[in-house]
């Protein structure tokens, strides 16, 4: 399994955006599809973005397509998510996930992930 740390969250005004970066651990990084999943207070954790082993395939949740970008550095070992054009409903706890897959699958159910970071915080002021 991979070790993941996010980085990149913060405090920001509505319109603004943020960089999200997970950095994993490990020396087999592109075995593995990447999400990034969130959770609000109150709320279920929700899945935001995937992306398949290789970089071409990614998936979004509809209520940020357009808005967001996942991507990833497999000789870096890191994900991003450029998140732009930040609304009040995207605070959340952020979190990156794993999951050993093959070719283009990338999960959506977070119960299917075996390594998750430890979460940043994104906050986005009306």
């Amino acid at each position: 399994q991979v070790q993941l740390g996010e980085s990149g969250g913060g405090l920001v005004q509505a319109g603004d955006s943020l960089r999200l970066s997970c950095a994993a651990s490990g020396r087999t990084f592109d075995n593995y599809a990447m999400s990034w999943f969130r959770q609000a207070p109150g709320k279920e954790r929700e899945f935001v973005a995937g992306i398949n082993l290789s970089g071409g395939s990614t998936y979004y949740v509809d209520s940020v397509k357009g808005r967001f970008t996942i991507s990833r550095d497999n000789p870096k070992n890191t994900v991003y998510l450029q998140m732009n054009s930040l609304k009040p409903q995207d605070t959340a706890v952020y979190y990156c996930a794993a999951k050993r897959t093959f070719g283009s699958y990338v999960p959506r159910d977070s119960s299917a992930y075996t390594s998750w970071g430890q979460g940043t915080q994104v906050t986005v002021s009306s």
